[in-house]
């Protein structure tokens, strides 16, 4: 009895199901956000927390009725079934839904008195070890439902598209009926057979008053199930990211099932305009910047095949084109190397060879660093980046988790800013979002401010799983550099079409950039609210560039279609206990400095009191007419003027007048003065150190190359000259073009008034 009794206790296998299950993903409502199919091809949700009444009492009623009062078998039903089995040739079975269960766990073998006998024994040990509503959760759960569909969960979003919590009285008897016989009543097929069933068991709970007559009556006029319905598929790429990591599980994420649905229409509709100019890939990934959740995640357009339409785009490195360029900004404000206005030096530069250009191909001169990067310019950029330090720079990026650029700082260059590195979706739009936190934060709780961590993002409800390791990391910039910075990017100009944006009565302030890669491959816009991140990208996975594929006319008309989708968030907060309040000169955005005729308040990043006073004022003498600098040297100190005058070098001054017609060059000096360390003139090409290469066109000959020289007096005459040969004259353009022969030479140029400037030059074959 003792032995019987230990086989009985240990009968039951642990797990009692070890069938592999389909991968599940529902949104943080618990919407079904899509499913993978199980490893053995059936379609088997993981098993379920708790059945919906109205089918259990379906079921119940249908298969055994006292199955809340019976130890794990029915000797009444048992014994009906023997003799109508022994009388008949009508076979009947009499399992309660505990002996149902055990069978369902020995993969339904062959029927036979002792598997039966094997079952009843078991199903005494499941109900000493189970309680009734967990025995009931097994069932549901791995019942089959016809065809390759198993368990309720699974039945009820194939054949209803709704998830089993939703399922109507007529829908519930359905599929309570369904498992008794799955491989003769498949929806589709004997549906009078089917609807028999249906309609006796509703008829059941009628004379049981589980439901009234008009119930009743509602549910015998509703439609069987038919041909299986395919599931959702809100977020294919999010959802296989997860069957990868955790197949087989049932994953609660962060995901907002609303949201998506609309990010999905409105990814849907600019795929279909840029598919139009040969566009075939989008990402949109949405965070919310205090809990840094996944919203909304959208790995690639609903495209083809053949267009990678699996590929997920969010987490693949692509050229960061101008995106990085706000945390540089921010960087300088940060560590005192730059105020919001400083005037940045925006002319033709080369720097060890490389020679950046601006997307418009034009120059300013002078342009404040705000406006220089809310307009994306590429030489103020590589200029600040050489002057804040490359290596410098690269660790700032590695402090805010932009891991996927892993090559030496010296690899990419000051090509950096411009796209020489790449980085992912994932990684650049959580770097913003933890900006945003961090001015949130401040703003907040500002004396703990320094503590303060953020993490990596994460997609998984309340389980903080994200791609990769967690990582927390401390603030990198202080939240008066944010803010500056996310003033200057609310600067930018919006798409077409969105030009007064400030007009709207549903318009939000948002901070945004833009990028673009070398040879138009990668579009990307990023932007942020105190609430949200949301980033895009927009290109061809295979790499291919367009024409058009760009930051502000591929990317930013769907950022903002996504904002708009959005509820409204207030703009940020201004952090001035992280602001210095200070006097800053007008015209070049340094501190102000003893010269400076326009002065204003204004607040600036804590460190900024450490930046020079303004360079460009300085003090000059003219004489009683105004039109000439003079010194002492020609002219009587006491009809002397004292002046103080706003200047600009002179390549910066030759840019900076076509768009300042206002700007006044500094006076000439009269003849007969005395002049020390005046700077009259400066070249524009070559640059110091140059070396200048020798194109051919197509004809094989050896292209000219054009010196280019700026004076502060255009209309002056200069004289050219290679080492000691003279070239000849220029006046008011001064440009020269010659076809030299390879060498290293010494480059001078002599103003009619004697002013001199030289320079080493290298001109070598192209190769």
């Amino acid at each position: 009895m003792s032995v019987l009794f230990v086989v009985w206790l240990f009968c039951l296998p642990k797990p009692l199901f070890q069938n592999p299950t389909s991968t599940v993903v529902e949104s943080r409502e618990g919407v079904l956000l899509g499913a993978r199919i199980a490893n053995d091809g059936q379609w088997r949700f993981p098993a379920m927390d708790s059945i919906p009444y109205r089918f259990e009492q379906s079921i119940i009623h249908f298969e055994d009725e006292y199955f809340y009062t019976h130890p794990g078998f029915n000797p009444v039903s048992m014994a009906k079934a023997l003799w109508q089995n022994m009388t008949t040739e009508t076979r009947r079975g009499g399992s309660t839904l505990t002996q149902q269960v055990i069978r369902l766990a020995r993969k339904n073998k062959e029927r036979s008195y002792f598997e039966k006998a094997i079952e009843l024994f078991m199903a005494t040990r499941l109900e000493a070890g189970y309680s009734k509503e967990e025995i009931l959760n097994f069932y549901a759960s791995y019942a089959p439902f016809g065809g390759n569909v198993v368990g309720l969960e699974t039945a009820s979003w194939r054949y209803f598209g709704i998830p089993s919590s939703e399922l109507s009285w007529g829908q519930s008897a359905s599929l309570a009926v369904l498992p008794n016989a799955p491989s003769l009543i498949f929806p589709g097929k004997n549906e009078e057979l089917l609807r028999a069933k249906r309609d006796r068991l509703l008829l059941k709970l009628h004379e049981n008053e589980i439901i009234d007559a008009t119930t009743y009556e509602l549910a015998l006029e509703e439609a069987l199930p038919g041909k299986p319905m395919p599931l959702p598929q809100l977020a294919p790429h999010l959802l296989e990211k997860i069957r990868s990591a955790s197949p087989g599980e049932r994953i609660s994420t962060t995901v907002e099932a609303n949201l998506q649905q609309k990010v999905n229409r409105i990814s849907t509709d600019h795929h279909y305009q840029l598919k139009q100019n040969e566009i075939h890939n989008l990402a949109v990934l949405i965070l919310d910047v205090n809990t840094r959740e996944v919203l909304a995640y959208i790995g690639n357009a609903p495209t083809d095949k053949e267009n990678n339409r699996f590929v997920d785009i969010v987490d693949k490195p692509r050229s960061t084109g101008s995106i990085l360029k706000p945390f540089l900004y921010a960087a300088a404000l940060e560590g005192g190397d730059l105020l919001p206005k400083t005037l940045m030096t925006d002319v033709p530069t080369t720097i060890n060879g490389y020679s950046p250009k601006n997307f418009n191909n034009r120059f300013d001169g002078a342009v404040p660093a705000d406006e220089a990067l809310s307009r994306s310019l590429n030489i103020p950029a590589v200029r600040s980046l050489q002057q804040y330090g490359l290596e410098r720079f690269y660790q700032r990026l590695q402090e805010i988790n932009l891991k996927q650029i892993n090559k030496s700082p010296h690899y990419y260059g000051l090509s950096l800013i411009l796209g020489g590195a790449e980085s992912s979706l994932w990684e650049i739009t959580q770097a913003y979002a933890g900006m945003a936190s961090s001015l949130n934060h401040f703003n907040d709780a500002s004396s703990t401010y320094r503590e303060f961590e953020f993490s990596t993002p994460t997609f998984i409800k309340d389980e903080g799983v994200s791609f990769g390791e967690e990582q927390f990391q401390p603030v990198v910039f202080d939240a008066g550099s944010i803010y500056k910075t996310f003033e200057a990017l609310k600067g930018l100009n919006r798409p077409e079409g969105e030009e007064n944006w400030q007009h709207f009565t549903n318009s939000q302030s948002i901070a945004w950039k833009t990028g673009t890669s070398f040879g138009f491959k990668d579009a990307w816009a990023v932007g942020v609210t105190p609430k949200y991140a949301v980033g895009v990208w927009v290109g061809n996975a295979d790499g291919e560039g367009r024409p058009g594929l760009t930051g502000i006319q591929a990317a930013a008309p769907l950022l903002f279609d996504v904002f708009d989708a959005l509820p409204k968030s207030e703009g940020f907060a201004i952090p001035y206990d992280a602001l210095l309040e200070t006097e800053v000169c007008t015209k070049s955005g340094h501190l102000a400095g003893i010269f400076c005729d326009h002065v204003e308040t204004d607040f600036i990043p804590e460190k900024g009191i450490r930046t020079e006073p303004c360079p460009y004022h300085k003090q000059i003498f003219v004489d009683a007419s105004e039109r000439y600098q003079v010194n002492s040297s020609c002219y009587d100190l006491s009809e002397m003027k004292q002046k103080q005058w706003f200047s600009l070098s002179p390549v910066q001054e030759y840019y900076y007048t076509h768009a300042h017609p206002e700007y006044r060059p500094l006076p000439p000096f009269k003849l007969d003065c005395l002049r020390e360390g005046e700077k009259v003139m400066e070249f524009i090409f070559p640059k110091a150190n140059e070396t200048i290469l020798l194109a051919k066109d197509f004809d094989t000959q050896v292209n000219e190359i054009v010196l280019q020289l700026a004076h502060r007096s255009p209309e002056t005459r200069v004289y050219w000259y290679l080492n000691d040969t003279f070239l000849g004259t220029t006046q008011t353009f001064h440009e020269w073009a010659f076809t030299p022969l390879p060498g290293e030479y010494i480059l001078t140029a002599v103003d009619e008034e004697g002013n001199e400037v030289k320079q080493r030059i290298v001109i070598a074959n192209a190769s």
